[in-house]
């Protein structure tokens, strides 16, 4: 039980499946652990930006930020979550004027939801910060290392199915304001 995961294992000392086992819980663990590092940048951008937004709201938002006017249906879908949780979480964000409900103009007994200016501004400043926080710590990489971690963080997100976010130039110092 008190085995060092980094520590190397003496030649001879575990079979090639053995290997890989351990290969992959170090990939998970590191995975998680990037993942830990991630939220925590992501709460930090919400608390200083809207600190009564969830992480599952801002989700919500990117999601209609990248898709556009989208029915209940398909947020839900997105987000993972059943139909009522959906509804409610708009329920909220439509109350704190970030997101707008409309008839569908191909099916009027359809509503389409949308980021409103509010909300869309939001997203952008959460989003700024978010970007800020990445930027010092991808600056203190090493340039060498960084080609193998995008290649890895590619994988990553081409295995999860994840479509990829477009690289954006840094946002302006203003847009990063509270």
């Amino acid at each position: 039980m008190g085995h060092d995961a980094r520590a190397p294992r003496p030649a001879g000392a575990a079979t090639a499946g053995e290997d890989l086992d351990h290969d992959v819980e170090e990939v998970i663990a590191a995975v998680l652990t990037a993942s830990r590092l991630l939220v925590g940048i992501s709460a930090r951008a919400l608390a200083r930006t809207a600190p009564s937004l969830t992480l599952p709201q801002l989700r919500a938002l990117v999601v209609l930020e990248g898709q556009g006017p989208v029915k209940l249906a398909a947020l839900a879908g997105a987000l993972g979550v059943n139909p009522s949780t959906a509804m409610r979480m708009v329920d909220r964000l439509e109350a704190a004027g970030s997101v707008a409900r409309q008839a569908n103009p191909g099916n009027r007994r359809e509503v389409v939801l949308s980021l409103t200016d509010e909300g869309r501004n939001l997203v952008e400043r959460v989003l700024a910060h978010r970007h800020a926080e990445i930027s010092a710590i991808v600056a203190q990489l090493p340039v060498e290392e960084r080609a193998g971690l995008l290649r890895s963080l590619r994988a990553l997100t081409d295995a999860a199915g994840e479509p990829p976010v477009a690289p954006r130039p840094a946002p302006p110092p203003e847009s990063a304001a509270p």
